[in-house]
């Protein structure tokens, strides 16, 4: 926590994706500042905003996210905030380093909750191509050599895997954790 408080990242669903439900940056940018938080950054137009908050825990914060953003929009999107010591556990956990360098072909998920095991067992049932994925706590981590868009996989994850989460490639993981780390300086 700085002296600005603490330092969040709010991951959008489903926003600005081929055309439908458009929010401009600038606007999801004044959005935050105008329910009061601080240190307000977007990340590209797939919906990546680093704040800091001086009150709140992650859970209340994306109920208040999510509604508000409902009313102001008019339509739900799934928010997954984290907290900056998240994103640097993601980061640090990687468990794919030696792709960390071709962020197109490496993806992490932000999930709702932990999967159980059999979630994840039947989500490996399905992992018959070049792809690999490994899931630590609420995190999935995608190994697509081919590219997400080119991976059967990778639209097979929501439907089999049944844990609502957004995915990010690797290059926007490591931008928003840069972004994190000065909000909080």
């Amino acid at each position: 926590m700085s002296g600005k408080g603490t330092v969040f990242a709010a991951l959008f669903s489903g926003i600005n994706v081929g055309g439908n439900r458009i929010v401009r940056m600038a606007e999801l940018r004044s959005f935050f500042e105008d329910l009061g938080f601080s240190e307000v950054a977007s990340y590209v137009q797939s919906g990546n905003v680093v704040f800091c908050s001086g009150k709140g825990a992650a859970a209340s914060l994306t109920d208040k996210l999510e509604a508000a953003f409902e009313k102001n929009w008019g339509f739900h999107s799934r928010i997954m905030v984290r907290d900056a010591g998240w994103l640097e556990r993601l980061v640090e956990e990687n468990p794919y380093p030696e792709v960390a360098g071709e962020p197109t072909k490496l993806h992490a998920y932000a999930l709702e909750r932990e999967p159980t095991a059999e979630e994840i067992a039947r989500l490996a049932e399905k992992c018959t191509g070049p792809e690999s994925f490994e899931v630590k706590r609420d995190v999935l981590y995608l190994h697509a050599p081919e590219g997400l868009g080119k991976s059967v996989f990778a639209n097979l994850v929501p439907r089999t895997l049944k844990v609502p989460g957004t995915a990010r490639n690797w290059r926007s993981v490591l931008a928003l954790l840069e972004m994190a780390t000065k909000a909080g300086a």
